[in-house]
């Protein structure tokens, strides 16, 4: 199945209208949208000046996606991505290493603009 989860980023630039950023993701069957960036775009939504038109466009586009839940097995690859990248001494954000752990779980490659995330072993990133 030709699928892609999308991180923050590439979410925000596609709900703001980007236009070759949409096309890209028509060659996809299937989005998904691990639950913790759910939480980031709602928490963007609750803090713009335009809350509410930007929580209904933004709960009708995860709505429209499959949203990646967190599990036992994602908390387990959550801990090894955190220890490899402190021990590399490359930390990133907390967010990111749950967004890393749903897609590297779910066999899913991640679609962002963050650099970061190729210090992650085996997860496959999609960048712009």
């Amino acid at each position: 199945m030709n699928a892609i989860a999308l991180d923050s980023n590439i979410a925000i630039a596609v709900l703001n209208g980007n236009k070759a950023l949409i096309k890209k993701l028509q060659a996809f069957e299937m989005i998904y949208i691990p639950v913790t960036v759910s939480g980031e775009l709602l928490f963007g939504a609750k803090n713009s000046q335009n809350r509410l038109s930007n929580l209904e466009k933004f709960r009708n586009f995860i709505g429209n996606c499959e949203v990646l839940d967190i599990n036992y097995l994602i908390a387990e690859l959550y801990s090894d991505i955190r220890l490899k990248l402190k021990q590399k001494g490359k930390p990133i954000p907390e967010n990111d290493i749950w967004i890393a752990a749903i897609c590297l779980a779910n066999g899913l490659p991640l679609f962002t603009s963050d650099k970061h995330f190729l210090e992650i072993e085996n997860l496959k990133v999609v960048t712009l």
